[in-house]
């Protein structure tokens, strides 16, 4: 039996991406055993760190440690150094990418070509494609950020045109997030659209996404739900780009243009009404793709 230790923050974004990698080496090795940590404290980390001994008692030590966010980033390091387990950081890590063993680093972040270096496109997550329905659409609404701005009347604007101007037998499904602004809904509600399906995200449970997107044939984002994106695309889902104001150049937009220029995505403004949204042009599995990588390169399960 092979040993991986998740370190989390506590961030569900940040464990959807480490659970998107051990899910994988799961699939390619059913034997191994996932136990999830919490991080240690900073102190505690540190002080873990430089004694080479783990603070709690252990029945079997871990093979592989794996954080995500930067607050696991001592933990992961501690934990390798008191038993001698590779590490591996998802996302740019805050410390030196030299003192892990694997880093996983989104391309936007333009990561160094090196040895313990992998380049990820986008954030790992835990999506897989279904069978897809055809009549079945999802849109998945965001809200303003550090890097987007939002508006009320374009957004509600667009999600009527892509609910009126696609084929009369799809019919959507709209859920928000944690940052959709509170009018956003009572809005779009007031407008009565036929065909579309409102579920707020405080009335989804946990996993509505995962069995949602899955088998949704069409999907919608809005362009500053960025790890949303690459869920959809990850879940084989045709996938079209809802424009909100964007505040500046940054790399996370720049990668999300990046995948409009080869295909992958749509945007609303170059969307054609009555068409339906175009596939991927390519396959989206980077968690399979690393989790082999990981392999190959530390050889650890």
């Amino acid at each position: 039996m092979r040993i991986i230790w998740l370190i989390s923050d506590g961030k569900p974004g940040h464990l959807n991406q480490s659970l998107g990698l051990c899910d994988a080496l799961q699939r390619q090795h059913p034997a191994c055993q996932i136990i999830t940590l919490p991080a240690l404290g900073k102190t505690q980390a540190f002080t873990t760190l430089l004694s080479k001994h783990w603070p709690m008692p252990v029945e079997q030590p871990p093979q592989l440690v794996i954080g995500a966010g930067h607050r696991t980033h001592l933990t992961v390091l501690a934990a390798g150094r008191a038993f001698n387990a590779r590490t591996l950081v998802l996302m740019k890590p805050s410390l030196p990418t030299g003192l892990f063993d694997l880093c996983l680093i989104p391309e936007h972040d333009k990561p160094a070509q090196r040895r313990n270096i992998i380049a990820t496109r986008g954030a790992l997550n835990r999506m897989r494609p279904a069978e897809k329905n055809p009549d079945q659409g999802l849109m998945l609404i965001g809200g303003p950020s550090k890097h987007f701005g939002w508006d009320n009347g374009k957004m509600v604007a667009q999600v009527l045109q892509a609910c009126r101007q696609s084929p009369a037998r799809l019919q959507w499904t709209l859920t928000t997030s944690r940052r959709t602004p509170a009018d956003f809904l009572p809005l779009l509600a007031a407008q009565q659209q036929p065909g579309l399906t409102l579920v707020p995200v405080e009335d989804t449970v946990p996993g509505w996404l995962a069995e949602q997107l899955p088998s949704a044939a069409q999907c919608w984002v809005s362009q500053d739900s960025v790890s949303m994106v690459y869920e959809a695309l990850s879940a084989e889902c045709a996938t079209g780009l809802l424009e909100v104001p964007q505040l500046a150049e940054n790399r996370i937009a720049t990668g999300v243009a990046q995948l409009c220029d080869s295909a992958d995505l749509t945007r609303y403004r170059d969307w054609q009404p009555g068409r339906l949204l175009s596939p991927p042009q390519q396959l989206f599995d980077e968690a399979s793709r690393c989790a082999r990588e990981l392999q190959q390169r530390l050889a650890v399960l």
